[in-house]
């Protein structure tokens, strides 16, 4: 069964990239690798949140309500129980 993540990302700027991956530790490489056009010249990034899915949609929807949330309840959220890291 796979597992589905979602992560957050943080730059020394302050600013907040939420995505899904399988692998967020590989995905992060590339992001500090310049391979996502967003994150390319706002490197480095460092891993903040992580958590786990077993379905995708729901991943997929758990991504998509962090896209929408302003940048207090991120940092609550990455100080919370939810985060795995």
């Amino acid at each position: 069964m796979a597992i589905y993540y979602v992560y957050i990302i943080c730059n020394l700027e302050g600013v907040y990239y939420k995505g899904f991956s399988f692998n967020p530790t590989k995905r992060l490489e590339e992001h500090n690798l310049g391979k996502s056009r967003y994150t390319s010249n706002r490197g480095p990034w460092h891993l903040v949140f992580v958590t786990s899915f077993v379905k995708k949609s729901e991943a997929l929807k758990y991504e998509k309500m962090l896209k929408r949330q302003n940048h207090v309840y991120l940092e609550w959220l990455i100080k919370s129980n939810r985060n795995e890291l």
